[in-house]
């Protein structure tokens, strides 16, 4: 799409692209080589904290602005670097407020009296979930049950079996895909459904996660996205189109946005700063704010978003983006959620 358009600076953009295979070694190595071999002229992250956190280390030391659009746990943030811009609308801790918003806004009669937290031990879902509960906990609602599982957990009938006796109006899960599957399964085949169930990310992956499930039993679940394929943001439905193009048909799924909007970010830095220079880039990154297709971001000086999620609910068989009001797509909002089917 930027090629067609004549590239950036008069020129057209070549992609180098790596395969890490999630591994922290490789993925230092690549970039390493990408910067101090290939001499790319920018750079754009890759995919979990876990790996963009030694990956923007590398691009730090050697002084070159670093956007990446899937990493948003804390200690990201921590480290005092220059170079580093998250392009998603908010850091992990800050993921799950619109969700508290909502319990917010709901008639005291209604709220959720008790409430469990299970999350996979995953420097993105732990502080998610973390930061729910400190805050529904902050308005009298009542944790029964809390724990936190390896990431290669496969069963979770001991989960299930101890929300089933405990029985919490809310699950709000730390799930990345499969736990996110794995869990709904066992509270099914123990019949136990909550009013409210609250996922991270599994119920994003769209198909995937309704083959998963069972798409009845999508019916009423919660979750932050950081995009909607319908929303009306620059060059959003161009990117719907070409992706559907390039996939048979497909619906993106949010990793490809996320990835779509650091580019528009990369891209918006060298348009305004006319040339590359990543000190510059990377300062007025920091002073300006950037439209992409998830909508206006902006920067605090460490390159944490200063944004909101959105909070999104599988509605009759389709995903609807439920609050803030402003960017939502029904006035619907399904509560308590439905037994399972």
């Amino acid at each position: 799409m930027v090629n067609a358009k004549g590239g950036m600076l008069g020129r057209q953009v070549e992609l180098k692209i790596t395969d890490d295979a999630s591994n922290q070694d490789t993925v230092v190595a690549d970039y390493t080589r990408l910067i101090t071999q290939d001499k790319v002229d920018l750079l754009l992250g890759t995919f979990s904290s876990l790996l963009n956190y030694p990956a923007s280390a590398v691009a730090e030391k050697n002084g070159m602005l670093y956007v990446e659009p899937a990493g948003g746990a804390p200690r990201m943030f921590e480290r005092g670097f220059k170079y580093l811009i998250y392009a998603q609308p908010a850091t992990a801790p800050k993921q799950a407020d619109v969700m508290l918003d909502w319990v917010k806004s709901l008639p005291a009669d209604q709220r959720p009296k008790t409430a469990a937290y299970p999350t996979q031990d995953d420097p993105f879902t732990r502080p998610v979930i973390e930061t729910l509960q400190a805050g529904l906990e902050a308005l009298g609602v009542k944790t029964v049950y809390s724990t936190v599982y390896p990431p290669d957990a496969t069963n979770f009938q001991t989960i299930a079996s101890a929300l089933a006796a405990k029985k919490p109006d809310l699950v709000a899960q730390g799930a990345v895909f499969e736990d996110g599957v794995g869990l709904v399964r066992s509270l099914k085949q123990l019949n136990f459904s909550p009013k409210v169930l609250f996922q991270t990310s599994a119920p994003s992956n769209a198909g995937q996660y309704s083959d998963g499930v069972g798409l009845a039993n999508t019916e009423g679940v919660f979750y932050t996205v950081s995009w909607n394929e319908k929303a009306k943001t620059p060059l959003n439905e161009e990117f719907v189109a070409a992706y559907a193009k390039a996939y048979n048909g497909e619906t993106p799924a949010e990793d490809a946005a996320d990835a779509f909007a650091a580019a528009q970010v990369l891209q918006a830095a060298v348009a305004a700063v006319g040339k590359i220079d990543q000190k510059a880039l990377a300062d007025w990154l920091h002073a300006n704010s950037v439209e992409t297709i998830l909508g206006k971001l902006n920067w605090d000086a460490t390159g944490a978003p200063q944004s909101q999620f959105l909070l999104a609910q599988w509605q009759g068989g389709k995903v609807e983006i439920v609050m803030p009001a402003d960017r939502a797509t029904t006035t619907t909002i399904i509560h308590p959620k439905p037994g399972w089917k």
